[in-house]
């Protein structure tokens, strides 16, 4: 062994890593799944310094792990690997681990060092440029949906909420901002608070929502759009772990209930000019036109909204999402909602997608509508007063192979994603609904067993 690869292993004293055992180097796949490696802090220089290698496949898995073959990311080019580089700037602790430990993000770049083209950061990346070269930088926020449930399912297999603490007595009812339920759950949302402080990821509030052990929780805005969806990933990873600490489950699926609200990630999106300048304040034209954009393109972002079976479960009637292409003021029935505030704070406000989905897969889908109703100058349909859906509106593809079957036809769509990875996810989700339609559900056997 040489004296170069002898320094390797072994972590300087003032190193920020230092004081860690493991580091847990962590890549976010299609489904917004957080896949990678774990090393040793002593190799921890080396791969700051030369990236790790992972393979391409990672990005061809389905929501089970399955590689999907047809995208030619796996055996077809021999499951070669890929360079990933660290960030450095996403390096932070992880207190729930037993030993010393930290994590970091990654991104993948392909064999010439250019980014590879179906990292989702790389996809909103490319998105965020066609702005930049506007002048127009897109200040972003996320809002997550979640539910606690009991580690300890029902009979039946099926999810139940959580018992709640310092009782005996499970979770039945709630009421929508209820400082009850918080006061209840404060053990709990107090170390994610914690844990969020540490890793810094700038968690906001939290809300009791509309269903027993649900909640959300709030990201500031913040200016490079990037890093909110970076921050967004970490938060669901933080809040999962404190669950699990707690004895609990936390889920992001889309509707984990019969009968209940589903859980929604909610994105507030403002741009601003090279001064900083918030432009949708100054210029409402701009915004009627960034609001058009993302009328016109719903129907064909749906497949990236609602990105698997059970998203579909959650775009219902009277369960608080939204099912129509349509906008409005301070109005929470529509799709596109524009909160009401200071005028300095004008921003747009998309409600449709499930806290299943790919943060940087939705928002890299709603700026590609932005710049696409800017560059279109595109004219915005009348605002919605009252219920928007006791209105007569088209309705947004509500079943998997419809949303796929718009994604598909989607040329515009392709053009601000990338063709190869529009491509990609449209065979990935396609082999995934293939899948999910071969399997007997408990519910055929309830229905049909006996009675045909």
């Amino acid at each position: 062994m040489n004296k170069d690869h002898r320094k390797h292993h072994h972590s300087e004293p003032d190193s920020p890593w230092a004081d860690y055992q493991s580091i847990d180097l962590m890549l976010c796949d299609i489904n917004g799944v957080l896949r990678g490696k774990r090393i040793q802090s002593s190799a921890m220089e080396k791969a700051l310094s030369d990236g790790i290698c992972l393979p391409a496949s990672v990005f061809a898995l389905d929501i089970t792990g399955q590689t999907v073959e047809n995208t030619g990311l796996g055996l077809a080019q021999g499951d070669s690997d890929r360079l990933c580089r660290l960030l450095p700037h996403t390096l932070v602790p992880v207190p729930w681990h037993k030993t010393p430990s930290a994590q970091i993000l990654m991104s993948m770049e392909e064999t010439d060092g250019s980014p590879f083209f179906a990292d989702p950061r790389h996809v909103l990346q490319k998105v965020i440029q066609r702005l930049h070269d506007k002048g127009l930088h897109p200040c972003v926020a996320v809002e997550l949906e979640f539910y606690l449930v009991d580690q300890q399912v029902c009979p039946d297999g099926l999810p139940q909420p959580p018992i709640l603490p310092g009782t005996d007595e499970r979770m039945h009812d709630t009421q929508v901002y209820s400082l009850d339920d918080l006061d209840s759950w404060e053990d709990f949302l107090v170390r994610v608070s914690d844990v969020c402080k540490l890793q810094k990821i700038p968690a906001d509030n939290a809300v009791a929502e509309y269903a027993p052990g649900q909640f959300e929780i709030n990201l500031t805005h913040q200016h490079n759009a990037v890093d909110a969806c970076d921050q967004a990933v970490l938060l669901k990873r933080a809040i999962k772990a404190v669950a699990n600490k707690e004895g609990m489950y936390a889920t992001f699926m889309a509707k984990p209930y019969n009968g209940q609200a589903g859980s929604g990630m909610h994105i507030h999106v403002s741009l601003l000019d090279e001064e900083g300048n918030n432009v949708f304040a100054e210029d409402h034209e701009l915004l009627r036109q960034a609001i058009a954009g993302n009328c016109s393109m719903l129907p064909e972002c749906m497949a990236l909204f609602a990105p698997n079976a059970n998203s579909y479960r959650r775009l219902q009637p009277h369960m608080f999402v939204p099912l129509h292409a349509s906008w409005g003021f301070d109005n929470r029935t529509v799709a596109l909602r524009v909160p009401s505030g200071d005028k300095a704070n004008t921003r747009l406000e998309h409600r449709v997608a499930g806290a299943d989905a790919n943060p940087y897969l939705v928002v890299a889908a709603i700026l590609a509508a932005v710049d696409h109703g800017i560059s279109e100058q595109l004219q915005a349909p009348a605002p919605i007063q009252g219920d928007a859906n006791k209105m007569d509106l088209p309705l947004l593809p509500y079943r998997w192979q419809d949303a796929l079957d718009r994604f598909a036809q989607s040329h515009r769509l392709s053009q601000y994603l990338g063709k190869e990875f529009h491509r990609a996810y449209l065979i990935n989700k396609r082999f995934e609904l293939a899948e999910f339609d071969q399997h007997v559900t408990p519910l055929e056997y309830q229905w049909y067993q006996h009675l045909v």
